[in-house]
């Protein structure tokens, strides 16, 4: 926290200096804009400050009604973006004041709870005293921590002298300071405690007893705990939760996220680099109670599984298209199954089973979409065994996508009705409209009348033609979101992929083509090196071979063969005997270079005479 601060106060100091600087030139409009600038840097640092000298004097209620009601229509914003299914009820603590009161009031009424000052507090030390209930059900070892209340609790926690009974208790309802919301009650104008109106909404909604409870691993002490004593002091019962689902942490490199650490990144700024489908899935492959470190590396992943999952979907929808009149519906759809088959239904059943499995275990997305990357990963085996023979089933691969797109519509990763796999045109977005109908007996109009051009330019050598059919296929039809791939043997497969993704293939294509250009271009150059250094090699007259290394040697005899080292000692025999070895390759090596040469000249002369 204190390295955030530090870099809060780093671009406050940044953004006065350029205001500074702007002001000396005397160019006001750059003035308007390091002015702006410097307000969006100063807020995080002078907030609080602000607060503390002039908070007190907000006194319209409209405000805190205001502020809240537009962070609550962009919370629903991200939702639909994300396709988050719209809450059956949603409840304001602002509505429900009156309740709040009447619950408080109750629980005073058992002996649970006392005013103190114009405050209520829960009385923890009486509740758990009594033999049918218990305090801290869900940290007990929390129990008496003051540390951890305090941190939970914040604001609520602080009192006036002794208006707490024990440190312990918890605050039901806070009498309200200056500038903050206040409502009437019997104890004076006050406003709700933070733990309260949780209990009083969702009692309201659900009665006396809740199945389940979610939220964040960390609100289990005090936040639940107190919920919990509070909720079972109104009904006076010991089960008001039957099971509590806490979620862990979403991290970004390794912190947790949080507004205060000023580390989080908003739904809105995520979208912008990846889809809902994308985010969705990053979050499926990890278990709901563990923590989830949010970077680009777990967000590679989840593009990678979609990736895969899609690249399925499309090649079934073009086997299915593909198959020819009538052989995916009535009596033709139905063929006998060998034992390909057999075993890929077997693979399928099995799938449906672990799924059904890790479903039931703690809700583990990460085993089911594991389970369904498996069951592709065999149907696409299937299919390339299979394809060429003609013998594929489509009716069982259209099975085993039917299945793959339940679940997924199961999990969220498809908004709507669908017919097969993900809705074509959405660029993964929460909503799509599907254009495969649409625009499919066009493309395969299309690529019908391409594979003809190709097929007749072919036959008669028609370079021209072919580079257009080429650029089609390359340059223009990814422009569309349309992939077409050519297939020996076979009708072009046309996918409809995201327009981003294709323009992305495409960059990576022609800078894999470029890389591998490069490398031919090097290795002929050290091709061309090499063989020039060889053909240098060969002209070195043996007598000239080692009179160049001095380093080595001080003294050569007459055939220039060295004798004596650098040092002036004579060359050890073994050392002799690799240099003769050497001599006499670059001799033979010389003696050609120079046949060769007076071969030339023979041809230069003959040449001349014919003339």
């Amino acid at each position: 926290k204190k390295a955030m601060q530090q870099r809060l106060l780093e671009k406050l100091k940044t953004a006065l200096e350029r205001l500074e600087s702007a002001t000396k030139a005397g160019d006001k409009a750059l003035m308007e804009t390091e002015k702006d600038k410097l307000l969006v840097e100063a807020k995080d640092v002078l907030s609080d400050w602000l607060d503390s000298q002039f908070g007190s004097g907000v006194t319209e209620k409209s405000i805190f009604d205001k502020l809240s009601r537009y962070w609550e229509e962009e919370f629903h914003k991200d939702m639909t973006a994300l396709n988050v299914r719209p809450a059956d009820v949603l409840t304001r603590v602002s509505e429900y004041v009156p309740e709040v009161v009447e619950y408080i009031q109750k629980i005073i009424e058992r002996n649970y709870a006392y005013e103190s000052n114009g405050s209520v507090y829960f009385d923890v030390k009486n509740f758990d005293a009594c033999s049918c209930h218990h305090y801290a059900k869900l940290v007990p070892e929390a129990f008496g921590d003051a540390k951890a209340l305090a941190e939970g609790e914040g604001d609520l926690s602080a009192s006036d002298g002794q208006e707490k009974r024990s440190g312990n208790d918890f605050a039901l309802w806070k009498k309200s300071k200056p500038g903050e919301p206040s409502w009437p009650s019997p104890w004076g104008e006050g406003r709700p405690g933070w733990h309260i109106e949780c209990s009083v909404m969702a009692s309201a909604i659900l009665g006396k007893s809740i199945d389940i409870h979610s939220g964040g691993y960390d609100l289990k002490f005090p936040h639940h705990d107190n919920e919990l004593a509070q909720s079972e002091a109104y009904f006076d019962n010991d089960e008001w939760i039957r099971y509590f689902l806490h979620s862990g942490h979403l991290t970004i490199a390794g912190c947790k996220m949080s507004k205060s650490l000023k580390n989080f990144i908003t739904i809105q700024e995520v979208l912008k680099k990846y889809s809902a489908r994308q985010l969705r899935i990053t979050f499926l492959l990890h278990s709901w109670k563990d923590t989830l470190d949010y970077n680009d590396n777990t967000m590679e992943l989840a593009k990678a599984y979609e990736r895969t999952a899609n690249e399925f979907f499309l090649s079934v929808k073009h086997l299915l298209r593909t198959g020819g009149a009538g052989t995916n519906t009535g009596v033709a759809a139905f063929t006998k199954w060998s034992q390909a088959e057999l075993d890929m239904n077997q693979k399928l059943e099995a799938c449906k089973e672990n799924v059904h499995i890790a479903f039931c275990d703690n809700i583990d997305t990460r085993t089911v979409l594991e389970s369904i990357r498996e069951l592709i990963t065999q149907s696409n085996s299937y299919i390339e065994a299979n394809r060429t023979s003609g013998s594929l089933n489509r009716q069982l691969l259209r099975n085993i996508a039917v299945y793959i797109t339940k679940i997924f519509n199961v999990l969220g990763m498809i908004a709507g009705e669908s017919g097969l796999g993900f809705p074509s045109g959405s660029g993964g977005s929460a909503e799509g409209v599907d254009l495969e109908t649409l625009v499919l007996p066009y493309l395969s109009s299309l690529a019908d009348f391409r594979d003809n051009v190709r097929k007749s330019a072919r036959g008669i050598k028609a370079t021209e033609i072919l580079a257009e059919c080429d650029r089609l296929r390359d340059d223009v039809l990814p422009n569309l979101g349309v992939r077409l791939e050519d297939k020996e043997n076979e009708a072009t497969v046309i996918k409809l992929v995201d327009r981003d993704t294709l323009m992305k293939e495409r960059e990576e294509k022609k800078a894999a083509e470029e890389k591998k250009r490069l490398e031919k271009e090097k290795k002929k150059k050290e091709a061309e090196e090499k063989a020039a250094a060889l053909e240098a090699q060969k002209r070195i007259p043996p007598w000239e071979l080692f009179k160049s290394e001095t380093d080595k040697y001080s003294k050569w005899d007459e055939k220039g063969f060295p004798v004596l080292t650098a040092s002036g000692e004579e060359i050890p025999k073994a050392q002799v005997k690799k240099l003769q070895k050497a001599y006499q390759a670059q001799e033979k090596k010389y003696n050609d270079w120079l046949k060769s040469q007076d071969k030339k000249v023979e041809d230069v002369t003959s040449k001349m005479k014919d003339l």
